[in-house]
């Protein structure tokens, strides 16, 4: 409220009064094989996001859902699916590289939704023998066909060098800052995506 405002008592509006509610981001665990790093990962960036305080954060697990392929028919973790994607605003995929793409589990994941998906941002952590570049390009080919908009930040994370026997996980303390330059511009984006989907 400005000066001239206290002096004759104008009164707030309403909307400036609340609490902006938090913003939900879904940290989007993109393998389901056993012995996975995925949940390492996953629970890396999600404490890093934590000590931000500005968004929820929660990790979302494909292997939780039991999707079928797509085209085998409708089992009840679609649905599921769906109704979870719904909740969010905003997601960060946890992305290793196979054969140059992301892992089947994860296009399936996608491609089992659609309206869900639609005017929301995501950031995208990689991590591969190249540090999953060549997956995570393919990811934001998918993500602009299903109306997401990926943040340019982009941490990546080499087999080599941040996991040990290629299992353990132990990141290199560089990547912090570009953790949270991604979070930074995923808060942001999906804040003003979360304006367009109320105007629909």
């Amino acid at each position: 409220m400005g000066f001239l405002d206290r002096i004759f008592g104008k009164q707030p509006k309403e909307e400036e009064t609340m609490t902006k509610e938090k913003l939900t981001i879904g940290i989007i665990l993109g393998s389901t094989r056993q012995g996975r790093v995925s949940p390492q990962v996953g629970e890396w960036v999600k404490e890093i996001a934590d000590k931000r305080g500005d968004v929820n954060y929660e990790i979302v697990d494909i292997a939780d859902f039991k999707l079928p392929f797509l085209g085998e028919g409708d089992a009840p973790g679609i649905a599921a699916w769906n109704e979870k994607l719904a909740t969010l605003d905003g997601f960060v995929f946890i992305v290793q590289e196979y054969n140059h793409s992301i892992t089947g589990a994860l296009k399936n994941a996608l491609d089992l939704a659609r309206e869900a998906w639609n005017d929301k941002a995501a950031g995208i952590v990689s991590y591969g023998s190249t540090g999953g570049a060549r997956a995570a390009e393919h990811l934001r080919g998918i993500c602009g066909e299903l109306k997401i908009a990926d943040v340019r930040v982009h941490p990546t994370l080499s087999l080599f060098t941040d996991f040990e026997n290629g299992t353990d996980f132990k990141p290199q303390s560089l990547h912090l800052d570009n953790v949270n330059a991604m979070l930074d511009e995923v808060a942001a984006w999906s804040g003003a995506l979360k304006t367009l989907r109320e105007k629909r």
